[in-house]
């Protein structure tokens, strides 16, 4: 593997992806555009990652037609990161997503975990083969299937994980698509796009496949006051360590070989990587930026500060503005989690030097620090021009309403331990392909309090829907881990149909802690931390409160998993569907 005290950092300039040109539909009489078509293709390519003298990088990216900038034509562009999907709320998106992956994987696929398995290949058990070369019939063909991150969608279009598709026509069990639509009836907001294959998304992740999603609405208030052009820059955070030839080192033997020969419980990059640059930097003029911040890591939380520090304001989380800007002087944000952040750099003189720190603990909370290279992520270098002050913001940004529920479902996370370590994590006790049990009623606000008996802090993602933190609080987890177990019939999970639930009360240590002020807003993703119940209210409506203006029973359904991508391709995903 290369050194990461062998790679310059700053050298790299920070990349910024282009936005897709789609095409535009237009009504027949009216000629105005109602919606926007892409063709999006997955593609193998070799990307510059490294600084300029080491070699290339091999990628998996997504690519499709953005207007070249000097020529103002339409041309073809694939990167990892994809190009942005620059959206408009009211207008329809319509993609053709087209895989071109011939194989074999870049990395080790798990045959012994439940996946895609488009060859129906099951190992006879161990010893299991090691890798390279693992198994043929695992890694080729490629499935992948593309989720919307965040986005309010009918199920046949959201991703499901079961509906991959490869190169040679091979498909998931149902419902399987290539082209989706995405209604875009959401507030404006930072999503993200990236594979979502099941039992191989950390892989296919790994290997480049995501991009931004950025919703705009054309009678948005607020965005006039905000920076744009080429002051609006998104930021995709992740983490990567490079074999000696340029690639992507990804572990080649599980922490359980004998059960489980390749598969890992967190991966853990050496490096930084932003906008598929490692350590990149950016020139910025004396004025403010905006950042659409996403931490698109499998595994590493990242709690960001500026190394002069520099407060900063927070005006966005998931699913749109928060109530009102949030100053901050540090923002701890976990895999999946995004953030629309304000740096005023006005104050600062030409020629200063920032750098984007990171001190979270990997695996958090409670792991290792960072080291002086995982420590740092990018740096910003002001250059000389006229200072331009910010725009004062309204103290209200967003109305978030009071949600009100008329059910509560207690849910447990679980981990199951073998000799060397974790050999599967669970959700409520049950694997992915137990029944379903979580089936809410459209319409209706749920309260659903998840205990965290494990040692980590999981990023709970809950497809369709953007939710509330109601609140969090302490409790004796342990205790209730074995009381949970033994009113279960004191067999340890999984469990094949739904456990009973145990209320949470007398287990509770302290006091009920209200949602920061960064956390207030709407959520898809929340940080579920170790100790503690985490209380969220789910709406199970448009983000408005009116009916979805599609058919919520068709398709496959939806999924709640855990965001450390490790997590969720070994069973920490659970399928649930709304009844009408």
């Amino acid at each position: 593997m290369i050194n990461p005290n062998d790679i310059p950092k700053f050298l790299n300039q920070l990349v910024v992806p282009p936005a897709f040109s789609p095409k535009l539909i237009r009504g027949k009489k009216s000629r105005k555009v109602i919606g926007h078509k892409y063709k999006v293709e997955v593609n193998e390519f070799q990307q510059q990652v490294l600084p300029e003298g080491f070699p290339k990088t091999t990628v998996w990216g997504y690519g499709g037609k953005v207007k070249d900038p000097l020529t103002g034509k339409r041309v073809f562009f694939q990167n990892y990161p994809g190009p942005t999907f620059e959206a408009v709320r009211g207008l329809p998106v319509h993609v053709e997503w087209i895989n071109n992956l011939k194989g074999p994987h870049l990395f080790p696929v798990d045959p012994t975990l439940h996946w895609a398995n488009p060859n129906d290949f099951h190992p006879q058990g161990p010893p299991f083969n090691p890798f390279p070369p693992g198994y043929v019939q695992a890694q080729s063909p490629v499935p992948i299937v593309t989720h919307l991150h965040g986005g309010e969608n009918p199920s046949a279009y959201d991703g499901h994980p079961e509906t991959w598709f490869t190169a040679n026509g091979i498909k998931g069990p149902e419902f399987v698509t290539r082209k989706y639509t995405y209604p875009n009836k959401q507030q404006p907001t930072t999503l993200w796009y990236h594979d979502h294959a099941l039992g191989i998304t950390r892989l296919n992740v790994m290997a480049g496949l995501a991009g931004f999603y950025l919703l705009r609405d054309r009678y948005d208030p607020i965005a006039p006051l905000l920076p744009s052009g080429e002051f609006e820059i998104p930021l995709a955070i992740q983490d990567r360590t490079f074999n000696e030839d340029g690639s992507f080192f990804y572990d080649q033997v599980g922490v359980n070989p004998d059960i489980h020969p390749y598969w890992v419980p967190e991966f853990f990059g050496n490096t930084i990587v932003v906008n598929g640059k490692v350590w990149p930097n950016l020139n910025v003029k004396p004025r403010q930026y905006r950042f659409r911040i996403l931490n698109g890591s499998n595994a590493r939380f990242y709690n960001l500060s500026l190394s002069n520090n520099q407060s900063f304001t927070q005006i966005g989380s998931d699913g749109g503005y928060l109530p009102e800007p949030v100053e901050l002087n540090s923002l701890l944000i976990a895999p999946g989690e995004r953030a629309d952040v304000l740096i005023d750099f006005s104050l600062l003189a030409p020629g200063t030097q920032l750098i984007l720190t990171n001190d979270a603990n990997a695996p958090f909370p409670d792991g290792s620090a960072p080291d002086p290279n995982t420590g740092q992520v990018m740096q910003f270098t002001v250059i000389s021009d006229t200072p331009t002050s910010p725009n004062v913001l309204p103290s209200t940004l967003n109305t978030i309403p009071d949600l009100t529920p008329s059910k509560t479902r207690t849910l447990t996370l679980v981990e199951r331990m073998g000799p060397n370590g974790p050999v599967e994590l669970l959700l409520n006790g049950q694997p992915w392909d137990s029944p379903v049990t979580e089936l809410p009623r459209a319409g209706t606000t749920e309260e659903w309090q998840i205990v965290n008996t494990t040692g980590d802090t999981h990023p709970i993602h809950l497809h369709l829907v953007q939710f509330l933190l109601k609140n969090r609080q302490d409790m004796d987890t342990g205790t209730y881990l074995g009381d949970w177990i033994a009113l279960n019939g004191g067999e340890e999970p999984p469990y094949e149909s739904e456990p009973k639930q145990l209320p949470v009360e007398s287990y509770l240590t302290g006091p009920q802690l209200p949602p920061p002020a960064n956390e207030s807003g709407w959520k898809d993703t929340i940080q579920m931390n170790p100790g503690q119940v985490t209380r969220i209210l789910v709406r199970f409506t448009s983000q408005d409160g009116s009916p979805y203006p599609f058919n919520t029973s068709a398709g496959p359904g939806y999924v709640w998993h855990c965001h450390i991508l490790e997590h969720e391709d070994n069973e920490m995903m659970r399928p649930y569907k709304l009844e009408p």
